[in-house]
């Protein structure tokens, strides 16, 4: 990832992005060419008893893909990624201070991204799955007034799902991360870059430009 220094991303912002992410897209280089499936994972960092065998390192993706998909029967060709995004907008060039200025502006897109590569371990084991299958719906659940467990389902129900489905785990090894939010602008047009999402209704991407802003306002 072509990631220029002044979009470059701490540890604390790469642990907050793969710990409140929402679905990513596993990509693997297999015989028969690239595979992909986008899917939701549990992050597990370092050191976690649950991180398996990336518990010694940068920790581990939890997840899980249907049966029938055939990618987790693929043996995967060195290391896999799985693509994960944080907020993205569009940023006009309208947002800018520089427009009324010299109209020297063009649009661009603002972004948080995460490229995470590793070992995947394949994981046709009904506990290992039922376990981050409850810790999935835990974290996406946490924010609703009457959160679904998992305990909710019949048990033979739950239990035929569950052979539906195959645990996968992606062993990190790397991660090049960036968060491009208008760094390189001025405060003006930064300034000018908040107010617009916000205007636009875009409320979490602007907080996210403020954030990463901030010592420059």
């Amino acid at each position: 990832m072509y990631v220029p220094a002044h979009f470059a991303v701490d540890e604390g912002a790469v642990h907050e992005l793969l710990a409140r992410h929402g679905a990513a897209d596993l990509v693997t280089l297999t015989d028969e060419g690239l595979v992909a499936t986008m899917l939701p994972f549990a992050y597990v960092p370092a050191g976690n008893g649950s991180a398996g065998r990336g518990s010694a390192g940068l920790g581990a993706l939890h997840g899980h893909v249907a049966r029938n998909n055939a990618q987790w029967k693929l043996p995967a060709r060195g290391e896999s990624l799985a693509i994960v995004r944080g907020p993205d907008a569009y940023i006009s060039p309208a947002f800018y201070a520089a427009k009324a200025e010299h109209g020297r502006v063009v649009p661009t897109w603002n972004y948080v991204t995460a490229h995470v590569y590793g070992e995947l371990v394949v994981h046709d084991d009904a506990d290992w799955t039922e376990s981050v299958v409850r810790r999935l719906t835990e974290k996406h659940e946490a924010g609703n007034e009457h959160p679904w467990s998992v305990d909710d389902a019949p048990r033979a129900y739950v239990e035929g799902q569950l052979r539906a489905i195959v645990g996968i785990e992606l062993v990190i090894s790397r991660i090049e991360a960036k968060a491009k939010l208008s760094q390189n602008r001025s405060a003006e047009d930064i300034a000018g870059v908040i107010a617009g999402l916000r205007d636009r209704g875009d409320t979490r991407s602007a907080g996210l430009v403020e954030r990463a802003n901030a010592a420059r306002r």
